[in-house]
């Protein structure tokens, strides 16, 4: 704040010198404007992230956003990939809601619009993705061509590293096929985020704070773990959408008995 644009602008204030009670009331008025508002973050402050910290995009949080439970995470070091294996989560695509259709299917019909079947069966054999959320673009899925993925949004090798190595195998199970943890995208986008954590890899904007909100709805729902670099780019990304719903889902977090993994 500028003072003397703000003296200028006390009614009653002549071009001469202003008496000395009322020149000193002034300057005790400006120097409590710049004590109280002078020095306040703004709203683009912390959206950005500046002006306090971490702590500053949780306190505008509402109750039940994403960015609210993002202060719900346990923070952790990440622990050593030894010992992981894809099989360690049991088979691909297991049936474990038995409806008789593998997940890998179940999701292909969630998300694929003009879905054909093979006959007879709960085998997708065509449909479009449209407006795929890695890259923005429709993508055709035709059976047995590797154009479409389904991504785990919290992957197999970091859930392993954030606390998974430490489960029962019947949680990991349920993890690996947990609709929440799931997304049909694009094959190319997918594979090159890899086994990458917020803070190391994101979508593009258009849909980085549902994707986001996503992982932290895994994170807190199977009480894994994250980085301090994962927790801050979590943060980052949400204070731009404070309002982002948590989202939820009720497939429970241990398969049937029949499911086995290594």
């Amino acid at each position: 704040m500028a003072v003397g644009s703000g003296v200028s602008g006390v009614s009653g204030v002549r071009r001469g010198r202003a008496p000395r009670a009322r020149r000193t009331a002034v300057v005790l008025f400006a120097g409590a404007l710049l004590a109280t508002g002078g020095c306040k973050a703004t709203d683009g402050d912390r959206a950005s992230g500046r002006g306090g910290g971490a702590g500053d995009s949780t306190a505008e949080a509402g109750a039940g956003s994403a960015l609210a439970a993002v202060g719900e995470l346990t923070v952790k070091g990440r622990a050593p990939k030894t010992g992981y294996d894809r099989n360690k989560f049991g088979s691909a695509w297991a049936d474990v809601d038995s409806n008789h259709c593998d997940t890998r299917n179940d999701v292909l019909k969630r998300d694929l619009e003009d879905v054909k079947y093979k006959e007879g069966t709960c085998v997708i054999a065509t449909g479009t993705l449209t407006d795929d959320p890695y890259s923005g673009k429709s993508v055709t899925f035709t059976r047995g061509r590797s154009t479409i993925d389904i991504d785990h949004l919290v992957a197999l090798s970091d859930a392993w590293q954030k606390g998974a190595q430490q489960w029962d195998p019947a949680k990991r199970i349920a993890l690996a096929n947990d609709p929440l943890n799931l997304l049909a995208v694009s094959a190319g986008p997918n594979r090159s985020k890899g086994e990458g954590d917020t803070a190391t890899w994101l979508p593009p904007k258009a849909y980085r704070c549902t994707y986001v909100a996503g992982q932290v709805a895994v994170k807190k729902k199977y009480e894994l773990w994250v980085t301090g670099a994962e927790r801050d780019a979590m943060q980052r990304v949400l204070s731009a959408c404070p309002d982002q719903k948590l989202p939820s889902g009720d497939a429970p977090t241990e398969a049937p008995s029949r499911f086995h993994a290594r």
